[in-house]
């Protein structure tokens, strides 16, 4: 089963922090999640100030950097079969996904511990152009590979 990953963060360098992560897999499911307390706004470039902030939903969608772990990791032990993590930015996205997803030393048992670089694969059509918000991304990204 392919989980198609996108992330929003703070800045394009190796100090990106968190902002919002979303995985939207072949089967429909969908996951997502803002964190609170991973980013202030003063990490953050100029165009995430502009563009990705304003579009963070907030409400149920935002918590704490332990309670976004504990729900990514629930999501994902709902699948049986091993899970492959697609995403159209490995150096960034998948990154920050580990960090979620890699806790107290343990990996998430069902889940391929490398990710399968979208720009390598045969897209079905151009998709849309990406809004930046991690979740709308991640639906774009999948109806243009399933």
């Amino acid at each position: 089963m392919r989980l198609f990953l996108d992330c929003e963060f703070t800045e394009l360098s190796q100090q990106a922090k968190l902002i919002s992560l979303a995985l939207v897999a072949e089967d429909d499911r969908e996951f997502y999640v803002e964190l609170l307390d991973a980013w202030r706004e003063e990490d953050c470039s100029d165009f995430v100030r502009e563009i990705v902030l304003p579009q963070l939903w907030g409400g149920e969608y935002a918590m704490p950097v332990i309670e976004a772990r504990a729900a990514l990791l629930r999501f994902l032990a709902t699948y049986e079969e091993e899970l492959e993590i697609v995403t159209d930015a490995p150096a960034y996205d998948w990154e920050l996904f580990c960090e979620l997803a890699y806790h107290d030393g343990k990996w998430p048992q069902n889940v391929r511990n490398f990710p399968i670089d979208a720009t390598t694969l045969t897209a079905k059509n151009d998709g849309e152009e990406l809004p930046h918000h991690a979740l709308l991304d991640a639906r774009i990204i999948t109806s243009m590979f399933s």
